[in-house]
């Protein structure tokens, strides 16, 4: 029996649900159902949760998973940390179905700031590569557009991994307060974009404005956040 089938079994016996699971360790639902299915395993610091959980030992939870492994070649010797090391390690990068909503708020944070710094990263070394340096402008677009391109794979790589979580009051009245204020932003960038295209005729560099624009939008989602994790520490 692998680790997978022993989990749900394990749930089965305790008459739970995977929500009852999944609330009890501040994961989401979906995170159970990759457990279970061995879609995906759980983090180190779930191992001893589950067993308090479903009344086990750790050694219980692992042994049978651990036999099968020395089954499979007689004269081998396993390591049997480094197997539980590699267990729990599996495909963790980036794994947002087992970090818990803090956890996904600090790294919407560093997503978002260090996309933030590729946007004025670019600004600058496009401003300086036209004007100060006065390097070929084809290579200073193409550079110009990669680094920005970096900054908005990122932020929608990050945003479309998220899974869904159920929000409180609080984070959905701040949701709002910052879609109004991004509504804003964007309105006043839009006029500000064709108030100078049409008094400058800078048609060809003027876009960057819209840049600009979603980049202090960016600003304002971060400031949020950091916002709610000090609500949340307090």
């Amino acid at each position: 029996m692998d680790l997978g089938e022993k989990l749900f079994k394990l749930r089965k016996e305790k008459n739970l649900t995977q929500d009852d699971v999944a609330e009890k360790l501040n994961v989401t639902r979906q995170t159970v159902s990759k457990w279970e299915t061995n879609q995906s395993t759980p983090d180190f610091d779930k191992i001893l949760p589950l067993c308090d959980l479903f009344e086990i030992s750790p050694n219980e939870l692992l042994k049978e998973k651990e036999q099968e492994e020395i089954i499979d070649d007689d004269n081998a010797q396993y390591n049997f940390d480094e197997i539980k090391k590699h267990l729990f390690t599996r495909g963790k990068e980036d794994d947002y179905e087992n970090m818990t909503k803090n956890q996904i708020k600090q790294k919407s944070a560093e997503v978002v700031s260090s996309s933030i710094l590729l946007f004025i990263v670019a600004i600058a070394f496009a401003g300086i590569g036209t004007t100060v340096m006065v390097w070929n402008p084809v290579v200073v677009g193409c550079t110009f557009l990669v680094l920005i391109g970096i900054g908005v794979t990122r932020i929608v790589r990050h945003y479309m991994s998220i899974p869904k979580f159920d929000k409180t009051k609080e984070e959905i009245k701040q949701d709002k307060i910052v879609k109004q204020i991004s509504d804003i932003i964007g309105a006043i960038g839009v006029a500000i974009y064709f108030i100078i295209s049409f008094t400058t005729m800078a048609w060809h560099i003027t876009w960057i404005i819209f840049i600009i624009v979603g980049m202090i939008e960016q600003i304002v989602r971060l400031i949020y956040m950091l916002k709610e994790d000090n609500n949340d520490e307090e």
